[in-house]
C-alpha cells in the first residue's frame, strides 16, 4: 500500500496517487492521516490527490483537516452517493473530478456549497456517469466555474438558471434526456464548447445565435429537423455536429396556418401601411405589440408578428453539405424571394440561395455531418 500510494514530490509541490487500489474507505481513512500528519511539519503543499476507482462509499473525513491546500481532487469512478461536508473544507479546490459515481439525490452535494469558498474557487466540475435527474441548484452558485460535465445522467431538462453561470466556457450535457433548451442558454458570453449530443431535443432557440464566443456546437443524435437561421450568426463556429438526426428531406406538406388575431391584423395595417401614430391615438397593448414586428423574407410583404408560416430552406455549407434553416413566411400564399416555387413547402424547402450559402461558407471552416 505505502509503495503503490507514494507521493510523487516536485518542486514544492506533491501530488498523492492512489488510483485503481481498490482499498476501502477505511483504510484510505488512516493512510490519509498520516499523510496529513506528515505534510503539516513539511515546507511542500499537496496540490493534487487522484483516488479514482478505489472502494469509496464516502469522502474521507481526512480531507477536512489534513489537504487546505489542494487545488485538484479525483474521486471518479467510485461508489460515492453523496459528496460530504468535507468537500466544503477545501477552500482553495480549483478542479473536482467526480464522474461514474452513484451522485444523484437530494443530498448529493454539500449543503452551503453555493454559500462556502469554493463558488469563488472551483473551476473544473466534472460529474458526468452519474444519476442525476436535474441539475443541482447549488451548482448554478459556482459563480468560478469554467467547464461543467454533466453528460450520461438522467437530466430531463436545463434550468433557466444556467445564465447564472457568467465564466462558464465548456458545457457538457450529451447523453441525458433534455427535450427543450432554455433561451437563457444563450446569456453565456464567454461559452466556447456546447455538447448537447445524444438527448431528444426537437428544436434550437434563436437565442443560441447570441453565443459569439462559441467554437463547438454538438448536436449529434436528436430529434432535430431543422436549425434556426439565426445560426449563421455564430461567426466563430469552427465545428458543427449534427449527424444522427432527422434532418428534413421532406416538410410536412400540411401545415396549420391559424387565422391572424385582431390584434395582428391591426399591427400589419400599421406597419404595412406606415400610418403614423402618437402614443395616445393606440392601445396600450397595441402600442407593445408593434415593437414585435418581424420582417418576412420577402421584402415586398412586409411584416409578421404571432401569427406566421414555418417552411424549411436548404442552405450550402462549404459547397457540400445542406443544412436545413427554418424561415417564416406572413401567409401561406407569400413566396420567398429565393425560392423557386411557392406552392409546395417541400419545393421551396430544396431552394438553395447563393448569398447565404456564400455567407456560410466563410463562416463554417468544419461542419461534421457523417
Amino acid at each position: 500500500m505505502e509503495e503503490a500510494g507514494a507521493a510523487v514530490v516536485t518542486a514544492g509541490e506533491a501530488e498523492l496517487n492512489w488510483s485503481r487500489l481498490s482499498v476501502s474507505t477505511e483504510t484510505l481513512e488512516s493512510e490519509l492521516e498520516a499523510r496529513g500528519e506528515e505534510r503539516r511539519g513539511a515546507r511542500e503543499a499537496l496540490l493534487r490527490l487522484l483516488l479514482p476507482h478505489n472502494r469509496l462509499v464516502s469522502l474521507p473525513r481526512a480531507l477536512g483537516s489534513g489537504f487546505p491546500h489542494l487545488q485538484l481532487l479525483d474521486v471518479s469512478g467510485n461508489a460515492l452517493t453523496a459528496l460530504g461536508p468535507e468537500l466544503l473544507a477545501l477552500r482553495g479546490l480549483r478542479t473536482l473530478l467526480a464522474k461514474n459515481n452513484r451522485l444523484g439525490g437530494p443530498s448529493a452535494l454539500p449543503k452551503g456549497l453555493a454559500q462556502s469558498p469554493l463558488c469563488r474557487s472551483l473551476q473544473v466540475l466534472n460529474l458526468s456517469g452519474n444519476c442525476f435527474q436535474e441539475v443541482p441548484a447549488s451548482l448554478l452558485e459556482l459563480r468560478a466555474l469554467q467547464t461543467l460535465s454533466l453528460g450520461g445522467n438522467q437530466l430531463q431538462s436545463i434550468p433557466a438558471e444556467i445564465e447564472n453561470l457568467q465564466s462558464l466556457e465548456c458545457l457538457y450535457l450529451g447523453g441525458n434526456f433534455i427535450k427543450e433548451i432554455p433561451p437563457e442558454l444563450g446569456n453565456l458570453p464567454s461559452l466556447n464548447y456546447l455538447v448537447l449530443c445524444d438527448n431528444k431535443i426537437q428544436s434550437i432557440p434563436p437565442q443560441l445565435s447570441q453565443l459569439h464566443s462559441l467554437r463547438s456546437l454538438s448536436l449529434h443524435n436528436n430529434l432535430l429537423t431543422y436549425l434556426p437561421r439565426e445560426i449563421l450568426n455564430l461567426i466563430h463556429l469552427e465545428e458543427l455536429s449534427l449527424r444522427g438526426n432527422p434532418l428534413v428531406v421532406r416538410f410536412v406538406r400540411d401545415l396549420t396556418y391559424d387565422p391572424p388575431t385582431l390584434l395582428e391584423l391591426a399591427a400589419r395595417t400599421i406597419k404595412i401601411r406606415n400610418i403614423s401614430y402618437t402614443p395616445y391615438d393606440l392601445p396600450g397593448n397595441l402600442l407593445r405589440y408593434l415593437g414585435s414586428a418581424s420582417n418576412c423574407p420577402n421584402p415586398k410583404c412586409g411584416v409578421y408578428f404571432d401569427c406566421c408560416v414555418r417552411q424549411i430552406k436548404f442552405v450550402d455549407f462549404c459547397g457540400k453539405y445542406r443544412l436545413p434553416l427554418m424561415h417564416y413566411l406572413c401567409s401561406p400564399e407569400c413566396s420567398s424571394p429565393c425560392s423557386s416555387a411557392s406552392h409546395s413547402s417541400t419545393s421551396q424547402s430544396e431552394s438553395d440561395s447563393e448569398d447565404e450559402a456564400s455567407v456560410a461558407a466563410r463562416r463554417m471552416q468544419k461542419v461534421l455531418l457523417g
